[in-house]
């Protein structure tokens, strides 16, 4: 039978409309079958960025466990390994590598002592991050509320210090939360402490850290550096003077100090004096190292930091933390 020549017209655009639809759904199943792809391939340069972080993680661990049975009765760098970025080499992606003295900072936790559930205010601790803060030049009007907010962030009481901030204030915020009443994790819970500002916080943030314990900063004399004077300045703001501190770094014998005593002779010829208790932080040998880690596969940037504990044997990795310092 011969289709009428309105008949012809008609299935010609029902053949138009399946084609254009087949041509839509081969558009979308395309779409689907790249996006595919593209997420497994990002889940395998992750999976593959992950295992180089633990590879370069292992391996630093490594460098540090032999850099500190190598020293002996003290933490010496002669090597140089501590402070400065190094590469490792891959086939595929790329491991850059950062190993510091975790303990050459102030340690927020030592703004309290005692145990869990019984965190009190040292005064010691608190004395040091002011001094601190005055040489990072934030206003003592300010930095005074704000060290006693943290120090009220982490101690167990409920009571505010003179010019602190306990749960009654921020539970009347907008989003209401409360203080962590315990030692801080992380430098970045800094970020939600009444009076801490972006800038207060991007200046403090080099000089601080969160150690496990609450012992007050061990600072290791023999590797500090020339540019971390600051710490050692906190210590006794009123009779170490920065400039002579950066001095006495920098003319270190090669081979390290025995005591903390031989390296405070010199301040003692000029007149200096340190107290008692703040020459008990004073160390040549170091316990705790953070490892910082870029790892780049294909499109994928993996930032890792891992703190090592070498006063155990083997060293051990205590925390691990994700994402670039500069965002956290």
């Amino acid at each position: 039978m011969i289709p009428k020549p309105s008949e012809r017209g008609a299935a010609l655009l029902s053949v138009l409309l399946l084609v254009a639809v087949m041509a839509v759904i081969a558009a979308v199943m395309l779409e689907r079958l790249n996006l595919a792809t593209r997420l497994a391939a990002n889940s395998q340069a992750m999976t593959q960025a992950r295992l180089y972080a633990l590879s370069a993680e292992s391996l630093a661990t490594a460098r540090v466990a032999s850099l500190i049975k190598a020293g002996g009765d003290r933490t010496v760098d002669p090597q140089g390994l501590l402070g400065r970025e190094f590469a490792m080499p891959l086939s595929v992606g790329a491991v850059t590598v950062r190993i510091d003295d975790a303990g050459n900072c102030f340690n927020l936790n030592s703004l309290v002592e005692g145990e869990e559930g019984n965190y009190t205010l040292r005064p010691t601790g608190l004395t040091q991050l002011r001094a601190l803060m005055e040489s990072l030049a934030i206003p003592q009007n300010e930095a005074i509320p704000l060290s006693d907010a943290i120090a009220d962030w982490i101690d167990s009481d409920d009571a505010p210090a003179p010019n602190g901030s306990e749960d009654s204030y921020y539970q009347g915020l907008a989003t209401p939360y409360r203080t962590a009443g315990r030692l801080i994790v992380d430098p970045s819970e800094l970020r939600a402490v009444r009076g801490m500002t972006p800038p207060y916080y991007a200046r403090l943030r080099p000089w601080v850290c969160a150690l496990p314990g609450n012992e007050l900063s061990p600072l290791n004399v023999n590797t500090l550096r020339p540019d971390q004077a600051r710490l050692l300045a906190m210590l006794s703001p009123q009779t170490i003077d920065l400039r002579r501190a950066q001095a006495i770094i920098a003319q270190r014998p090669a081979g390290g100090l025995a005591t903390a005593a031989d390296f405070l002779r010199p301040f003692a010829s000029g007149g200096q004096t340190i107290g008692p208790e703040p020459l008990g932080q004073l160390q040549v040998r170091s316990r705790w190292f953070l490892i910082d880690l870029q790892v780049s596969v294909d499109s994928i940037r993996l930032d890792e930091q891992a703190l090592i504990d070498v006063g155990v044997e083997p060293a051990k990795v205590v925390s691990r933390s994700w994402g670039d310092r500069e965002t956290r």
